[in-house]
């Protein structure tokens, strides 16, 4: 497979305006399935819609987003980050991977996470 590098809050991609969109879509589809972002994790002192935005930029958010857009139905996403993966995004891609029926692996700084149906290999302990 291919390798693609994403940095939180990255915008130069020439894909970024795609991945903005696609990431708006399925935002409103986990949102269904009971999503609500978790602001937690945030710590600057700004209001919760400029929170809620910092975490649309998070870079697996990002990298799973482009990686729906650029492969087939059904091919295991991998993403490799270099810090361990926030609350929001684990919730996100528990919903991601039941939605869009993808197997997604991110490997942070701690440990291998596998998303399936809904559910991580964690059991949410991390």
């Amino acid at each position: 497979g291919k390798v693609f590098s994403f940095v939180v809050g990255e915008s130069s991609s020439d894909d970024f305006e795609e991945i903005k969109s696609r990431w708006s879509m399925l935002e409103t589809e986990i949102r269904k399935m009971g999503y609500r972002p978790d602001t937690s994790s945030v710590q600057h002192d700004i209001s919760e819609e400029e929170k809620i935005e910092q975490l649309r930029g998070h870079s697996e958010k990002l990298a799973i987003t482009y990686g729906l857009i650029k492969t087939s139905e059904g091919t295991t996403l991998r993403v490799y980050k270099n810090l361990r993966i926030c609350v929001d995004c684990h919730n996100a891609t528990k919903l991601i991977s039941k939605v869009m029926k993808r197997e997604i692996v991110v490997r942070d700084n701690k440990r291998f996470h596998h998303f399936k149906n809904g559910f991580c290999s964690c059991g949410d302990y991390w």
